[in-house]
């Protein structure tokens, strides 16, 4: 391992969205200065960050001179293409590791992954073409859902199936791209956990959350979740597994169902997650500053929780009631976008509802 970075140091993020805003605000708290790659003008993590190199991902001089101005680097969302890794990895470390991210990408991978260590998923089998999505039907069954393996967030690319009769209309929506059929799962909440791994091996889970989503968005996520304390300890124990099994640096999203059957995995992601902002109300540690202390090789905070929070993402016009809003008790966290568009998230806010319970 090598010694923690000190303070003045530089973190490189890719990504210039509210993630890796957020992540700059967590950065500079700890003393460090961020370094934004990030093709788009005024995003923002622009608006706090050091630096930011305006650059698309295949501007090899660009990356070379991003990579060269970091001690370390990280990324706010997973689609970032091979190349532009391959060019940085030879200049400075990237956590979490390449392994991870490729996993997270494929959602095909990923379930391969997930089954591999044990971990139940909903059932589910590659679709390429129309012979493949037809086996898969007769495999899996409807009502199912059909996802392009690749690119998909917020409920974009993905097809609902409630008879085989809707095969062709759903393989016509993946557009030609690779897709995976899913078994739908008859859960009754959705939780998710947000873990966070040293590179000593040392991991920090925050207590589960629950989950409302609308037209495919997270709305809301509640702690306490309506979980038993076995079902809490389950969630956290598979978290902790695939953080091991990943050999993970860093903080990550764990989707789960819960079921009559036990915990099914929905999807992981590997970076600090939506659903993880109820952190910053309800810890002295929060989500951001977890993963900044994991990257730049400092201890671990505890990640326990002090109250209970709702937090709520402000979508689109939500933000016209921020008049409202800031009248009462409440953390407003916006963003920095100038469009208030249908389905973009603009900001989100956290509720405090009492003491940890």
């Amino acid at each position: 391992m090598t010694d923690p970075l000190k303070t003045g140091a530089t973190i490189g993020i890719l990504g210039g969205g509210q993630l890796g805003r957020m992540l700059s605000v967590a950065a500079s708290r700890l003393g460090f200065k961020t370094c934004i790659f990030e093709p788009g003008s005024d995003c923002p993590a622009s608006h706090v960050a050091n630096y930011h190199f305006k650059a698309d991902y295949n501007d090899t001089d660009a990356l070379t001179k991003f990579a060269n101005a970091c001690d370390v680097i990280t990324f706010e969302f997973e689609n970032i293409p091979t190349e532009a890794l391959d060019v940085i990895e030879a200049l400075a470390p990237i956590h979490p590791n390449r392994d991870a991210l490729a996993t997270s990408q494929d959602r095909f991978l990923e379930k391969n992954f997930l089954t591999r260590i044990g971990l139940q998923t909903a059932p589910y089998a590659a679709v390429d073409n129309a012979e493949m999505l037809e086996q898969a039907i007769d495999q899996i069954g409807t009502p199912a859902i059909l996802k392009t393996r690749r690119l998909g967030y917020d409920g974009k690319g993905q097809s609902r199936l409630m008879s085989p009769d809707d095969a062709p209309q759903a393989l016509s929506d993946m557009a030609g791209q690779q897709a995976v059929l899913e078994g739908f799962i008859d859960f009754s909440v959705e939780v998710s956990v947000i873990g966070t791994r040293s590179a000593d091996g040392a991991i920090s889970c925050f207590d589960p959350g629950e989950n409302v989503h609308r037209d495919g968005i997270l709305h809301t996520t509640t702690v306490p979740a309506k979980l038993t304390p076995s079902q809490r300890t389950d969630a956290v124990l598979l978290t902790a597994n695939i953080l091991n099994a990943l050999d993970y640096v860093g903080t990550m999203g764990v989707e789960l169902f819960v079921t009559s059957h036990g915990l099914i995995v929905n999807e992981i992601a590997p970076r600090v997650h939506n659903s993880g902002h109820w952190t910053q109300a309800g810890c002295a540690v929060d989500q951001f500053e977890q993963h900044i202390r994991a990257i730049a090789g400092w201890p671990l905070g505890d990640g326990s929780r002090h109250s209970n929070v709702v937090m709520e993402n402000l979508i689109g016009n939500d933000v016209n009631r921020l008049p409202d809003i800031a009248k009462t008790n409440t953390a407003i966290h916006l963003y920095g976008k100038a469009d208030a568009k249908p389905g973009r998230k603009m900001g989100h806010i956290n509720t405090v509802t009492g003491p940890a319970s």
